[in-house]
């Protein structure tokens, strides 16, 4: 087979999927959409198979399609970033980069991380996939992200783990909770109390549980949600206290919350770079990850 397309046929794929459907993609293109058909027949002919499924209310992928939209990203990015190197370095780089990144990470640490590397690369923007654990895994293996921020756990063979940081859990609480003066916590002070915890289908509650199955503690879990800072709001009305780890805690000083560390045992999770082994990042990717493994040493 012959790869013969242009580089128009993928923006003109690209902007079908990203804007649901042949209209409004035409016009962000400034095609008729006559054309733009013409550019997307061009590209499944040149690949050999169907990329988009038109029904009369919308526009879906194929399975080739979902195959290679990830790929047809990671041209352009390499590309734009390419040609940019060229006309200059440092700060006038650009490029993109599609990461996928556990919720408990998005709110907090990869701002944080995200803000200092764009003072040095301002021109490199970001696509941010903040998914579970396990939907997190499954985008960098099916190459939707060029790598993730994920736990440590996965034992996939095409997948590489590399530790960052461990991130203990700790005790969310209000300032005029009982447990608010301690300067440590232990999880038997924590028995009898009423806990807002995750769902038992998140890895943050598995990793938990895990740990404390020898210890021979009971939790009472009276509120369970399915995101970390839905918990901290339960927490902040009153209804009872989290046991969440540190990262997704507010950072400083807090009004109305404050955060305990909990001892015997000390319980934490592994937070680290989730990639795929045979695959090599974009330039643009490549830098964040440096700068990651840099700061924040295991």
């Amino acid at each position: 087979m012959r790869i013969n397309f242009e580089l128009l046929d993928i923006r003109a794929f690209l902007a079908v999927v990203d804007h649901g459907g042949f209209n409004r993609a035409a016009e962000v293109l400034n095609l008729s959409q006559p054309a733009l058909t013409r550019r997307i027949q061009s590209l499944e002919a040149s690949i050999g198979a169907p990329l988009l499924e038109r029904t009369t209310h919308r526009v879906s992928l194929t399975i080739a399609g979902r195959s290679f939209a990830p790929l047809a990203r990671r041209l352009i990015g390499d590309l734009e970033e390419s040609l940019l190197s060229i006309a200059g370095v440092g700060g006038r780089q650009g490029g993109h980069i599609t990461l996928a990144c556990v919720p408990t990470a998005v709110v907090y640490f990869l701002p944080e991380a995200i803000a200092r590397f764009a003072g040095q690369y301002p021109r490199i923007r970001f696509r941010i996939l903040d998914l579970s654990a396990n939907d997190g895994l499954e985008s960098v293996r099916n190459g939707e992200a060029e790598f993730g921020i994920n736990l440590m756990g996965s034992s996939d063979p095409d997948l590489t783990f590399t530790p960052l940081l461990e991130d203990p859990f700790v005790l969310a609480c209000r300032t005029d909770h009982r447990l608010a003066a301690a300067e440590t916590v232990t999880w038997r002070d924590l028995e009898g109390e009423p806990l807002i915890g995750v769902s038992r289908a998140s890895g943050n509650r598995v990793t938990l549980e895990n740990a404390l199955a020898g210890a021979n503690v009971r939790l009472d879990f009276q509120y369970e949600v399915n995101h970390l800072a839905t918990s901290l709001g339960l927490v902040e009305r009153g209804l009872g206290v989290s046991v969440l780890p540190k990262m997704a805690t507010p950072p400083g000083e807090h009004p109305v919350l404050i955060s305990k560390p909990i001892t015997t045992p000390v319980v934490s999770r592994t937070i680290g770079l989730v990639e795929r082994r045979t695959s090599r990042l974009s330039p643009a990717a490549q830098k964040f990850r440096d700068m990651l493994v840099e700061h924040l040493p295991a």
